[in-house]
C-alpha cells in the first residue's frame, strides 16, 4: 500500500504521482478531524455563552428573522429552515428537536425559546410537527444576544462561505451553568446541572470583589444546583462542595412528597413534583411494575392525577405502615430518587476542553464580559467620534449659513466645494449666479467628506435656530460621554463596577423576584431508612404452590387439597404441589446446580396457569427443575450430582439476591445436579441406577459452601439416582411397587464407607431406583 503508483496520464518518464499514504496514518488522521470537529463543534459547549455551535445559530437565526420576545410568532418550519439553509447544515429534524427543547420549561430552567403550539410534554410525548408549531426567543435569549450588534464578538463566515455567523454570543448572565448542558463527544463527555441565576450572579459579584475566592466559599451563594422540575437534593453539602470544587461528583435528587390525610386513620401519598429529566409515563409504569412484582409489598396502587401540574398518588396496602418506611422503599426501587452525574466539562476560550470547577467558569465568564465591555466601549467610541465628526460639520454650517446655501444652490460640484472652503473668513451673500464665486483650488481648512455629506443630506426645516441649540448640546453631551469611556478603558476597576452593574441589571430582571425566578429545588437531609424485612411488610397468608413438569409456577389462595386434580397444559402435569405462605422464600435447585431464591409474595396468582419460572429466575431452558421447596432458617442440604459427587450445605448460605441464582454445586455437562435433600438423620443412602444401595454415617460427608463435592458411589457404568439421608435406629423406608411403605432395619449389608460400589437394593425396591418412602 506504500508503494508509488504511477498517474497514467502522466507523461512518460515523469516520476510517478503519489496516491497512496500508510492507513494507519490515513485512519489516524481522518479520526482525529471527526474526534476535533464532534468535540469543538458539535457536543461540548462553550464556556463563555453556555451554548454549543446548534443552539447558537437557532438564536441567531431567530434575531435575524426578527422574531423578539415582544413580536410576533413565526412558524417552526421557517425557523428550523433557515437555520439549516444558512448556519446548520444537518437535519432539520435535529434542528428542530434542538429548538424544541429550548422551549420546554421541564427541560431548560430558564427557555431561551417561546412555543406556541405542543412542545412535547412532561410525559415523555414528543413535540407536534414543525410545520403546526410556532415560536419566538425569550428574554432570557435576548440578554444572550445583548450587544451583539456593537461588535462584542467576532464574526465568521457560515459553511458556505455567503453569510457571516458569530463565533460566541455576548452573554449577559452564566448561561452555562444557569441551563446546564449535557453532550457526548468521543473519548469525553459533559453533563452540567442548572443553576439560579439569582444565586449564579451574587457569586459572580462576590469573585469581582475577591478575585482569590475559594470554591468553598461561592457555595455560600450557590447551595446547589436548581432544577425546573424541582425536587429535593439529599446529597452532604461536603460532597456537592468536593464535586464543584473538582468539576466532578453527583447529586442525590428525590422527589418532593406530602401525606394527605383522608380521614378515619386513612391516608395516601401525594409526590408533586419528580427528579429532573425522569419522564413521568415511564415513572408510573415502573411503580406499576414493581407493584405487580410485589417488589414492595406494603404499596397497594399508584395513580395518576396530574392535570397543569404534577399530582401522583401513591396508595398503601396498610394504613399502620409509616410513610417514611413506604417511600424509603420507593426511593430504592423506583426513579422517585436519581443520582445527576455532574462533569463539568466545557470549552475554555471555545478551543480547549477542560473539567473545570465552579470558580473557573465563573472566572471564564466575567473575563469574557470584561472582553464584551472592552470590545462593545470601543465600538461606541468610534460611533461617537463619526457623530462628533458630523456634528462639527452641521455646526460650521449653521454658523455659515448663506455661504453653505450659495454653494448648493449656485456651485456645480457643491461636495468638492464645501470641501475646500476656508470657513474661518467673513463671507458675502451672493445675489445670483453671476454673483457667486466658487472657492478656490487647494483649500485645506475645508470640510471632511463625511461633513460635507452629512450637510447635503440634511433637511430644510432642520435649519431652525432651535436645531443649532440642540446640536450643540448634544456635542457636549457625546464629548462628555466620550470621556467617559476613555477613563473606563484605561482602568480595570471601573470595567469591574460596570460589569457588576449590568449583572445587578441582570438580577432584577431574572432574579427571585421575577415570574419563576425563584429558587425550585429544595435542601433537606436523606436521614437513615430502617432496613425492613420483605417478610415483615408482607400479610402472612395460606398458599399452596403449583409447579407443573414444565416449569409453568403458581400460588393458589388457601390450602388446598393436595390430593385434588388440577388443570395444566396440553402436555403438561403436575411437578411439585406443595402447601406454603406468602412470607416463605422458596428456593429452586436446578440441573446446572444453581440454587434460585424467589420470594411466594411475588408468585402469580392461581387464576390461570401461571408464569414459566424461566421468566422469573434467569433459569437456562436445558437445565431442569430438581426440586423446588420452602426455605429453613438454620436447616442443612444434601446436594449430588449425576456423576456421584456430593456434599452438605447450610441452607442459609444457599441463599441467593439476584435473578441469576448462585452457583453451589459445580457440574459440567453431560454432569448435571440430581439430588436435593433435606438432612435429617445421621446415615446418607445412596443408590445408583444400577441398583446398587450403599449407606455410610453422614459424618464421612464434608460440610461446604461451593464446590464439587467428594465420591459418594462408585459405579463402573451409569451414575447416582437418589440419595437420602436417615436415622440408622429408625431404618431406611421406601414405598414398595403395591404403594405400601416398607422400612428396612438390618442394613448391616449395604453400610459401608463413602466412595463404595454398595450391594444390589433389596427386594421390593421401587423400579425407579427413588427414595420415595
Amino acid at each position: 500500500m506504500t508503494d508509488d503508483i504511477a498517474d497514467p496520464a502522466s507523461p512518460s518518464g515523469a516520476p510517478p504521482t503519489e496516491l497512496a499514504e500508510p492507513l494507519r496514518r490515513a485512519i489516524g488522521d481522518r479520526y482525529l478531524t471527526y474526534a476535533l470537529s464532534t468535540i469543538m463543534h458539535r457536543a461540548l459547549p462553550d464556556a463563555r455563552d453556555g451554548l454549543k455551535p446548534v443552539h447558537r445559530r437557532i438564536l441567531y437565526a431567530m434575531r435575524e428573522l426578527r422574531l423578539s420576545s415582544t413580536g410576533g410568532f413565526r412558524k417552526s418550519a421557517k425557523i428550523s429552515g433557515d437555520v439549516m439553509g444558512n448556519y446548520h447544515p444537518h437535519g432539520d429534524a435535529a434542528i428542530y428537536d434542538a429548538m424544541a427543547r429550548l422551549a420546554q420549561d421541564f427541560a431548560v430552567r430558564y427557555p431561551l425559546v417561546d412555543g406556541q403550539g405542543n412542545f412535547g410534554n412532561i410525559d415523555g410525548d414528543n413535540p407536534a410537527a414543525a410545520r403546526y408549531t410556532e415560536a419566538r426567543m425569550t428574554a432570557a435569549a435576548e440578554a444572550l444576544l445583548d450587544g451583539l450588534a456593537e461588535n462584542a464578538v467576532d464574526f465568521r463566515d457560515n459553511y458556505d462561505g455567503t453569510l457571516t455567523e458569530p463565533v460566541v454570543l455576548p452573554a449577559s448572565f452564566p448561561n452555562l451553568l444557569a441551563n446546564g448542558s449535557s453532550g457526548i463527544a468521543v473519548g469525553m463527555a459533559t453533563n452540567i446541572p442548572p443553576h439560579n441565576i439569582a444565586e449564579l450572579i451574587d457569586a459572580c459579584l462576590h469573585l469581582i470583589k475577591v478575585p482569590d475566592a475559594r470554591d468553598d466559599t461561592l457555595l455560600n451563594y450557590v447551595p446547589g444546583p436548581d432544577f425546573p422540575t424541582g425536587g429535593v437534593i439529599v446529597e452532604p453539602p461536603e460532597s456537592i462542595a468536593q464535586a464543584y470544587r473538582t468539576g466532578r461528583g453527583a447529586f442525590r435528587l428525590r422527589c418532593k412528597w406530602e401525606v394527605e390525610d383522608l380521614g378515619r386513620g386513612q391516608w395516601h401519598i401525594v409526590v408533586t413534583e419528580i427528579p429532573y429529566q425522569v419522564q413521568k409515563s415511564r415513572l408510573i409504569e415502573k411503580i406499576a411494575e414493581v407493584i405487580q412484582l410485589k417488589k414492595i409489598p406494603i404499596l397497594a396502587d399508584v395513580r395518576d392525577e396530574s392535570a397543569e401540574d404534577i399530582r401522583l398518588i401513591l396508595e398503601p396496602r396498610s394504613k399502620n405502615v409509616s410513610p417514611e418506611m413506604l417511600m424509603g422503599m420507593m426511593y430504592r426501587n423506583s426513579d422517585l430518587e436519581v443520582r445527576f452525574s455532574l462533569n463539568m466539562n466545557v470549552l475554555i476560550d471555545g478551543v480547549t476542553p477542560k473539567v473545570c470547577s465552579m470558580k473557573e467558569v465563573l472566572r471564564a465568564f466575567l473575563d469574557f464580559r470584561r472582553e464584551v465591555l472592552e470590545r462593545r466601549s470601543a465600538h461606541r467610541m468610534e460611533k461617537i467620534d463619526h457623530r462628533l465628526e458630523v456634528l462639527e460639520g452641521l455646526i460650521v454650517a449653521f454658523l455659515n449659513l448663506d455661504r453653505v446655501i450659495d454653494i448648493i444652490r449656485y456651485d456645480e460640484a457643491p461636495k468638492p466645494a464645501l470641501m475646500r472652503e476656508n470657513w474661518g473668513q467673513e463671507f458675502i451673500r451672493a445675489t445670483d449666479q453671476a454673483d457667486y464665486v466658487s472657492p478656490p483650488e487647494g483649500g485645506e481648512d475645508g470640510l471632511t467628506d463625511i461633513q460635507a455629506e452629512a450637510i447635503l443630506n440634511m433637511r430644510l426645516r432642520s435649519l431652525r435656530r432651535l436645531e443649532e441649540i440642540e446640536l450643540l448640546k448634544e456635542q457636549s453631551a457625546l464629548m462628555e460621554e466620550r470621556a467617559a469611556l476613555e477613563d473606563l478603558l484605561e482602568h480595570p476597576e471601573l470595567q469591574w463596577d460596570a460589569i457588576a452593574d449590568q449583572l445587578r441589571e441582570v438580577k432584577k430582571t431574572f432574579g427571585k423576584n421575577s415570574v419563576g425566578g425563584a429558587r425550585r429545588t429544595q435542601f433537606a437531609e436523606a436521614g437513615e431508612v430502617e432496613e425492613v424485612p420483605l417478610e415483615a411488610m408482607i400479610d402472612r397468608e395460606p398458599i399452596t404452590v403449583v409447579c407443573s413438569q414444565m416449569g409453568w409456577i403458581r400460588a393458589m389462595t388457601g390450602h388446598i387439597d393436595l390430593t385434588r386434580e388440577l388443570k395444566f397444559k396440553d402436555g403438561d402435569g403436575p411437578g411439585f404441589l406443595f402447601h406454603a405462605e406468602t412470607t416463605d422464600r422458596l428456593l429452586v435447585f436446578a440441573g446446572n446446580g444453581r440454587f434460585y431464591t424467589i420470594p411466594a409474595s411475588t408468585l402469580p396468582g392461581g387464576r390461570g396457569m401461571g408464569e414459566p419460572l424461566r421468566l422469573i429466575v434467569d433459569l437456562p431452558n436445558e437445565a431442569e427443575i430438581v426440586d423446588i421447596h420452602i426455605h429453613q432458617p438454620g436447616r442443612k442440604l444434601l446436594i449430588a450430582s449425576s456423576a456421584g459427587d456430593g456434599f452438605v450445605v447450610p441452607e442459609d448460605e444457599v441463599l441467593a439476591q439476584t435473578r441469576s441464582g448462585k452457583q453451589v454445586l459445580n457440574v459440567r455437562a453431560p454432569t448435571r445436579a440430581t439430588v436435593c435433600k433435606p438432612v435429617t438423620g445421621d446415615h446418607v443412602a445412596v443408590v445408583g441406577e444400577n441398583r446398587k444401595v450403599l449407606i455410610f454415617a453422614l459424618s464421612e460427608l464434608p460440610e461446604m459452601g461451593r464446590g464439587k463435592g467428594v465420591r459418594l458411589q462408585k459405579y463402573k457404568d451409569g451414575g447416582l439416582s437418589d440419595a437420602i439421608t436417615f436415622s440408622i435406629e429408625a431404618g431406611l423406608t421406601w414405598l414398595d411397587p403395591a404403594g405400601r411403605t416398607r422400612t428396612e432395619t438390618l442394613l448391616d449389608e449395604w453400610t459401608g464407607k463413602r466412595s463404595g460400589s454398595g450391594r444390589m437394593a433389596p427386594r421390593g425396591f421401587p423400579r425407579d431406583n427413588k427414595f420415595n418412602g
